[in-house]
């Protein structure tokens, strides 16, 4: 189980994220049998997924990362709702790359360049959608650029995954932080100077420090309360409807292709280990169903 807790200082003027997402890592790893630089890339993005999920405002609401670079990892995507429900996966779980010359797993290496996309699903018409360039590929910055250029908010971001001998994570988590409009410009400096003298993520975590003295740190000098705290955890809300969806999605022609070459189809969820089947029998129905449009789109005649 993971833990968001939020802080915000007197004056409303900077407000601090923090999320410890140690087991939400782990559970990933556990499911994607990702290597160590895998793991430490998708369990930056799952815990960016969990701080700005816990944001949303309405139980519907849900935030997708995708970090989709050309390095060997490919796509790395996460998914987080305002309930506490994170998940994701990245497209090459047994890519690896060597170290850095100080022994640090190489994300950047790993991940490559490419851009970074967030889309909110805010019950509107249309999702919100952003996406920037990668700027280094280490997750935390690129998503501190992206807040800077596509949000237009004075945020930084710290993520970081110590991977464990047997390759879950020892500890993973991060914090974002935010200047309110009111900030001044004294406000951002100190903040600045906070960050820059503070240890990383994974060194204070890994210390013992809890999220409340992790927070303490990054807001020293500010005068702050803590808002509230909430709980994640890695889960999939994967279902057969959402299952029949996706194959409607293919078209007439491609399920009607299934039918007749395989007679059979087996999908299994990209986001944790359950395999869907449906018989030939099940897939005719659904071809009916949805060429009443049941599933929101008619398929239409040949």
């Amino acid at each position: 189980m993971g833990k968001i807790i939020r802080a915000i200082d007197e004056w409303g003027v900077v407000r601090v994220t923090f999320a410890d997402c140690t087991d939400i890592v782990t559970e990933a790893q556990k499911i994607h049998h990702t290597t160590p630089v895998a793991t430490a890339a998708l369990g930056r993005v799952l815990t960016m997924a969990a701080i700005m999920g816990c944001q949303l405002k309405s139980p519907d609401n849900s935030v997708t990362l995708l970090v989709k670079g050309d390095g060997p990892l490919g796509s790395v995507l996460a998914v987080a709702d305002s309930a506490g429900m994170v998940k994701g996966y990245v497209q090459n779980p047994a890519a690896d790359v060597p170290k850095k010359p100080n022994g640090k797993l190489n994300v950047s290496a790993a991940v490559g360049k490419g851009m970074l996309c967030v889309t909110k699903d805010l019950d509107l018409r249309e999702p919100y959608t952003g996406q920037v360039p990668l700027v280094t590929g280490e997750i935390a910055e690129d998503f501190t650029y992206y807040f800077a250029k596509s949000e237009q908010t004075p945020t930084a971001v710290a993520l970081g995954v110590l991977v464990d001998r047997d390759y879950s994570a020892k500890c993973a988590g991060g914090f974002m932080v935010q200047l309110m409009p009111a900030a001044t410009e004294e406000d951002a400096q100190h903040m600045e100077e906070n960050i820059a003298k503070i240890q990383s993520v994974t060194q204070m975590m890994g210390a013992g420090m809890s999220p409340e003295q992790i927070i303490g740190e990054v807001l020293q000098g500010f005068s702050y309360q803590f808002l509230d705290d909430a709980e994640c955890t890695y889960r999939c809300d994967c279902s057969m409807e959402k299952i029949k969806r996706a194959l409607v999605s293919l078209g007439r022609k491609e399920l009607e292709e299934i039918i007749r070459t395989d007679g059979q189809a087996e999908l299994t969820c990209q986001f944790c280990p359950k395999v869907y089947h449906l018989d030939k029998q099940e897939l005719e129905k659904l071809l009916e169903d949805a060429s009443g449009g049941l599933y929101g789109k008619t398929l239409g005649k040949k």
